[in-house]
């Protein structure tokens, strides 16, 4: 029997498409000469039979082969100028990964021949690289949609009611003692009933996932100290990556989120569209460097061969580009319909919305989000900042767009670290942000407030160091922040100290709580409600062990305290609803009662004068919100001592403590309108009014 001969096919849908009678390949390339289609068997490692690519409309290069379906293994080889002086960097030796591959196979091995360039010659990347890379790379799969997700409907979680955990696959489930070990590491463990039940028990209504995008991790170059753990390195912006399935079937993934689903959780995702691995010019060439460099990347105006970086990792992602900006486009559309994926964290979000190096609110990036019926309608979060020019965005974000809030957690860390000049700020970041966010009718949701969160310092470290220990990262302890706002309670790291462990505890649970009963999405970084460490490292971004791996043995033998009192503060923000609100406070009366939406008391029991938000040397303050339907009153006290503090005159209505984070309150949990308490150091008291 004859060999079916190619077709012509379609331009789109981009990717490879499996109808039926043979499967579509389109790739688009504004540069390329001449593109080839090559196939591969099934574990990758044999090709089989290589196709020139004829047809081109628009830059979409396109072919149609009957009789293949899913299964097919698959990469390109794209020929072209290799002029990187002028941008152009193709070289048909280096076989490419498609950009919409869904699904890859095979490992990425560090060799010399992935890169584009001949890594010995003295002219780096001005060389030409006569390697075949094929041996060496992953290969794109194609795939058919055909997964059953038994009537799965997301839970739209209210964004005003939603509560953010931040984890990472791999390291959350690595260690846990009830996973099967083939599981552990992979989101068939994240699917795990024990894992599952434990976050709806804690009371989260969020999963934030760091990048799932493929990465190719845990890779260990030969000589380089660092590992790609996090995964902010993204080489495929639809498949996820292959550690993280048990049977190599992107089903899993789906699987995991249908479970999540079926337990109230949703799903969000951090992904990383401003940059790839591919890095700068140094970088290896497996996938858009070799399909269109100088379209996919933006380049420098002065020098081409280079690149423009407002990402710190090399070279940004030319989402100006129409083409690049669809593929971006394309890519939130799959997680949402095709991976229900309810939410994403925008990693270095600014860089996404440069128009010629400059921030623009009227990007098209911004633009294309807005009226894009689909992504419109989920959870949109920007990391509002990159390292470029201007990069430092918070609060200049679109309506509809919510933002980590990076101010939030600075204040709320020099508050319980004791620092004096904190009052005025914290008054703000407690209510909303409303100096930042209060504009264009947005609503206090547009904050997402965190103390600690995968960068920086966990929740732990954060009282038990007052430096970073970075040394296990090989660069000499000169990565991650030094602005880290961190006390360490006396002692440097660990210690036997009772005292200062007393501390520390206080003060951790005085930070989660105050985060709790913020207004605002709060995030939690996953652990820090089981007092994890991570040894002072504030930067393990390549730490593939137990700096990053969650002890599940460990913590839960010592620290069942620490998660059931963050248990019991979520449970109350829940039960309160007062923390709901989004819209900001006005400080006017509500009601026949005539009490204000929102109230500053001191200690003596009366309103906040001018002098009392200027007074420096101040570390207590209390507020008092009101809805028509709860009155409830927040007191924070970051002295090293116990306060005497009456309550607001309210006659006629009876006080009941609702949290008390140091668990040395020893009066009454019933208490009287103007009555005076003893109000523990280093604590937060939630006090609410029972009708």
């Amino acid at each position: 029997m004859a060999e079916p001969k190619p077709q012509s096919g379609n331009p789109y849908p981009l990717g490879s498409y499996d109808n039926g009678k043979g499967v579509n390949f389109a790739l688009f390339s504004a540069h390329a000469e001449k593109v080839e289609l090559c196939l591969f068997d099934k574990t990758g490692a044999e090709e089989i039979k290589r196709y020139e690519i004829k047809e081109n409309d628009n830059n979409i290069w396109h072919i149609f082969i009957p009789g293949l379906s899913a299964g097919q293994v698959y990469g390109y080889r794209v020929y072209g100028p290799y002029m990187p002086e002028q941008g152009h960097r193709f070289n048909p030796n280096k076989l490419l990964i498609d950009p919409y591959g869904k699904k890859l196979v095979g490992k990425l091995i560090w060799h010399k021949a992935i890169f584009g360039y001949d890594l010995d010659s003295p002219e780096k990347d001005l060389s030409f690289s006569s390697l075949d890379s094929a041996p060496y790379v992953p290969k794109s799969v194609v795939v058919k949609d055909d997964y059953d997700w038994e009537g799965d409907v997301s839970p739209r979680t209210p964004i005003e009611e939603t509560i953010i955990y931040e984890t990472h696959v791999r390291g959350y489930t690595k260690l846990h003692p009830l996973i099967p070990d083939r599981k552990r590491g992979t989101f068939a463990g994240m699917a795990h009933k024990s894992v599952l039940n434990y976050l709806k028990w804690l009371g989260i209504s969020a999963v934030e996932f760091l990048p799932i995008h493929a990465f190719f991790g845990n890779r260990h170059r030969k000589g380089w100290v660092n590992d790609n753990y996090w995964g902010y390195e993204s080489f495929s912006f639809f498949a996820p990556e292959q550690n993280y399935l048990v049977r190599g079937e992107i089903d899993e993934f789906k699987d995991m989120v249908k479970a999540m689903h079926k337990k109230g959780l949703e799903v969000y995702l951090d992904v990383v569209y401003n940059h790839t691995g591919e890095g700068n010019q140094l970088g290896p060439t497996l996938c858009y460097r070799g399909i269109d460099n100088a379209s996919y990347y933006t380049l420098s105006k002065d020098n081409k061969r280079y690149y423009y970086d407002s990402t710190g990792t090399g070279a940004s992602f030319n989402v100006q580009n129409p083409y690049v900006l669809e593929l971006v486009m394309d890519s939130l559309r799959y997680w949402v319909e095709k991976m229900h994926v309810d939410g994403f964290r925008f990693d270095l979000a600014t860089t996404l919305c440069r128009y010629k190096t400059d921030f623009k609110r009227d990007s098209g990036f911004l633009y294309a989000i807005k009226q894009d019926p689909v992504l419109s309608k989920v959870k949109l979060i920007a990391e509002p900042w990159d390292t470029g020019y201007a990069g430092y965005q918070v609060g200049a974000f679109m309506p509809g767009w919510h933002e980590w809030n990076d101010k939030y957690r600075d204040c709320i860390r020099r508050f319980w670290k004791g620092d004096t000049y904190q009052i005025p700020e914290m008054g703000s970041r407690l209510s909303g942000s409303s100096d930042v966010f209060n504009h264009e009718n947005r609503n206090i949701t547009s904050s997402v407030n965190f103390v600690t969160v995968h960068d920086g310092f966990c929740l732990r470290d954060l009282v038990s160091y007052n430096g970073k220990h970075n040394l296990a990262n090989g660069e000499e302890n000169r990565d991650g922040s030094n602005s880290n706002w961190s006390w360490n309670s006396g002692v440097e790291g660990e210690t036997d100290d009772a005292t200062v462990k007393e501390n520390r505890r206080s003060r951790a649970k005085a930070m989660l709580s105050t985060l709790l009963m913020s207004y605002g999405v709060p995030i939690i970084l996953a652990g820090d409600e089981l007092s994890t460490t991570r040894f002072g490292n504030n930067n393990p971004y390549c730490q593939d062990n137990i700096i990053n791996w969650l002890v599940w043995d460990a913590v839960m033998d010592k620290d069942r305290d620490m998660v059931r009192f963050i248990r019991k503060a979520i449970k109350l923000r829940r039960r309160l609803k007062i923390f709901n609100r989004k819209k900001f406070f006005e400080g006017k009366s509500q009601g026949r009662k005539g009490y204000k939406d929102l109230a500053w008391f001191t200690e003596k029991g009366v309103e906040f004068s001018v002098a009392d938000w200027n007074d420096h040397n101040r570390r207590s303050l209390s507020y008092a919100v009101y809805n028509n339907r709860s009155f409830v009153l927040t007191i924070l006290n970051a002295e090293s001592s116990d306060i005497s503090w009456r309550l607001p005159a309210l006659e006629g209505n009876t006080w009941e403590l609702a949290l008390d984070s140091s668990g040395k309150f020893n009066q009454s949990s019933k208490l009287g309108s103007h009555q005076m308490i003893k109000v523990p150091a280093w604590s937060t008291l939630v006090i609410e009014i029972k009708k």
